[in-house]
């Protein structure tokens, strides 16, 4: 195309034709750069055109996929019961009544809420049948355990009861948590086990073990995952071996991040009515966190034998 410009530029100017052979190639040189860069800008494009392309789809792709989890996280919420209505103004009515009476102080804190709610709950699980012989404040308490994961010395995990190995914040894992944040006791590394008196000697039926819900924490993996409950009698020789006594396997579980936060696992068929004062919890990992493991709840359902010959066997 230049070269034709070149000689109809010369043509139209009524002199004579005369074609120089280094003009004529420097014009060769030319055109060819021109096509070599017009064929790199084309393949350029078509580069932009496809990162563009891959890039949308991707965005597209990650659009999906919060969508869907939008509406599992939707289905979850349409699946919870809340509290009806007249719970509600049962929980006020109970609480302004006890305002009342202590001293004339009509105003209700959300902490008297929430903890109104629990006792709600508390009375209804036991109403229910599902009895926690392990509850703190029905007399059990934890014995002994695995080495705490404590964070500085000025955090609460430090203090303990008295000069052994059990941290008075140990009895967070025997109250109910409900499945809020930070309501458990954390225990270094991804193995450990806790060592639980209960309140009285239980022929027992299941286990429960709760975490934080998935509702309200980004990160549970410092839950703990494989884990085996033993049990065993030591009546009133606080310091009889382990070992002196039989020791049943009273469960043995995967913890499951997918399911409830509050798992339930009946007690092996083998146990059959044995009787049991004590319980030790194991986990040989949790789900990925190298540095602790949080116990927020254990507790220990069963009955209590109802002769006097089963107690002194």
């Amino acid at each position: 195309m230049i070269r034709k410009l070149a000689l109809k530029s010369v043509d139209s100017s009524g002199g004579s034709l005369v074609v120089v052979p280094d003009f004529v190639r420097r014009i060769d040189e030319v055109e060819s750069f021109v096509k070599t860069k017009m064929t790199m800008m084309q393949v350029h494009v078509d580069a932009v055109d496809k990162k563009i392309e891959s890039e949308v789809n991707h965005r597209f792709e990650k659009l999906d996929s919060k969508s869907e989890m939008l509406e599992k996280k939707l289905g979850e919420l349409g699946a919870v019961e809340f509290l009806s209505k007249e719970d509600l103004e049962k929980i006020f009515g109970d609480l302004m009544n006890v305002k009342g009476a202590d001293n004339g102080d009509m105003k209700v804190s959300l902490d008297d809420i929430i903890m109104t709610t629990r006792d709600m709950l508390l009375k209804e699980s036991q109403r229910l049948g599902r009895v926690d012989y392990a509850l703190s404040s029905n007399g059990a308490m934890v014995v002994r355990h695995s080495e705490s994961f404590i964070i500085g010395k000025v955090r609460r995990w430090f203090r303990k009861i008295s000069l052994t190995t059990v941290y008075k914040d140990s009895e967070n894992m025997l109250q109910p948590s409900f499945g809020e944040p930070d309501q458990c006791f954390p225990l270094k590394g991804d193995s450990g086990f806790v060592q639980i008196r209960l309140r009285t000697t239980i022929i027992p039926e299941s286990i429960t073990l709760e975490h934080v819900d998935k509702a309200v924490a980004y990160d549970r993996s410092s839950a703990p995952k494989n884990c085996w409950v033993y049990g065993w009698h030591r009546g009133y020789n606080i310091d009889i071996a382990i070992e002196t006594g039989k020791i049943f396997l009273l469960a043995e579980f995967s913890y499951d991040l997918e399911k409830s936060n509050a798992q339930t696992f009946n007690v092996l068929d083998s146990v059959g009515s044995g009787l049991v004062d004590t319980v030790r919890l194991d986990f040989t990992s949790n789900h990925g966190s190298p540095s602790h493991t949080c116990i927020y709840c254990l507790q220990v359902h069963g009955h209590e034998p109802t002769s006097i010959s089963m107690l002194a066997t």
